[in-house]
């Protein structure tokens, strides 16, 4: 095998490596303090994630929605190690994984 190969292949299962240590990234509803007066809730709560993942970048591609109107929170997809960083951040009151629930019946005969 060349030497090139090999450098290639060593390089291909670091990274396979370094990305099942990471974990599967999953959804989570973050509920943070509400952003302070005149501050936009997008802006404030795109700094926490920020914060969190080590830069703007990443925190606009991990962002999945900004909430405002009746909680002050976002939802994003996060590793694991992600995950805990966001944790850490003071504004963040709790984290919750992201679950999507559908009705048992659709027969709601009687019901009033």
């Amino acid at each position: 095998m060349n030497q090139h190969l090999t450098i290639s292949l060593l390089f291909a299962v670091a990274v396979a490596m370094a990305a099942a240590e990471q974990g599967p990234a999953a959804n989570y509803l973050v509920f943070v303090d509400p952003p302070p007066s005149g501050v936009l809730c997008t802006t404030y709560q795109l700094g926490i994630l920020a914060a969190a993942l080590g830069s703007e970048e990443k925190a606009k591609g991990a962002i999945l929605y900004n909430y405002k109107n009746v909680v002050s929170g976002f939802s994003a997809r996060l590793t694991p190690s992600e995950l805990e960083a966001v944790k850490k951040q003071p504004q963040v009151n709790r984290v919750l994984p992201s679950a999507t629930l559908s009705l048992m019946s659709s027969n709601f005969d009687g019901v009033s």
